[in-house]
């Protein structure tokens, strides 16, 4: 079937600002939408700027807006999006040419929260053992690919880029309720600021977003109830603390 694909191009060494281009492209409904860019940058425009690498909806490198919604191209089909397609880069961060944003923010974020195992007790002679109910309990945010799909899709962070944003929060949950890890109050430190946490209105964009599926909203709604928790317990009389 004959397609045509919109999409917004911008190549800093030349352009003043972002432009539109069209181009005609014959598919099959299975194709995916990154099948499509591959077939005009192969065999029609050697230019356009995408980033793309396993193509199967691991690595997350693929994100852009498709039709308006932030999508993996590896997992859209041309069936899902008709015979007109709109494609343009993600919004909130600086875009580095055609598809391409700049994710240093993103990942800055990332590392802030600390995203790995903190342990401060000695080593056990083996390894640190966890049930299958504690490993259940920080399962859905183990599935976070990092493609910024969810963060990019947040108008809180449209509105603020120094918003930590949802994917820093999701894999700080990760380990916050981890049973093996010990450093769940230098990630809730770094998460209870002024652009942190409490910077997300629930508008449940990053859920739709998520190519994963994660509950995204309700691993925030866990990581501010539990620094509630805390506030409350430490900002009673000593007296009172059970």
């Amino acid at each position: 079937m004959p397609i045509t694909v919109k999409i917004q191009r911008f190549n800093p060494e030349r352009d003043p600002q972002p432009r539109w281009e069209e181009y005609r492209v014959q598919a099959d409904p299975a194709d995916k939408i990154l099948d499509v860019l591959h077939a005009i940058k192969w065999y029609q425009d050697g230019t356009l700027t995408m980033r793309r690498s396993c193509g199967h909806g691991v690595c997350g490198s693929d994100a852009m807006r498709i039709n308006g919604v932030n999508r993996l191209a590896c997992k859209v089909l041309v069936r899902d999006v008709g015979n007109r397609v709109v494609i343009e880069p993600l919004k909130g961060f600086p875009v580095v040419k055609d598809l391409v944003v700049d994710l240093d923010r993103f990942f800055a974020a990332y590392r802030a929260v600390k995203p790995y195992l903190i342990t401060k007790t000695p080593d056990p002679p083996k390894e640190r053992s966890q049930s299958l109910r504690e490993r259940e309990r920080f399962d859905d945010t183990t599935k976070c690919i990092l493609c910024a799909a969810c963060t990019t899709a947040c108008p809180s962070f449209w509105a603020n880029p120094d918003y930590i944003g949802p994917a820093a929060i999701v894999n700080a949950h990760r380990f916050i309720f981890d049973s093996r890890d010990e450093g769940a109050e230098e990630r809730l430190a770094a998460l209870n600021t002024h652009d942190g946490v409490w910077r997300c209105r629930t508008i449940f964009n990053c859920q739709d977003a998520c190519p994963r599926g994660i509950e995204i909203p309700k691993a925030i709604a866990e990581v501010k109830q539990t620094l509630l928790r805390r506030t409350f317990r430490f900002s009673r009389p000593a007296k009172d603390i059970s």
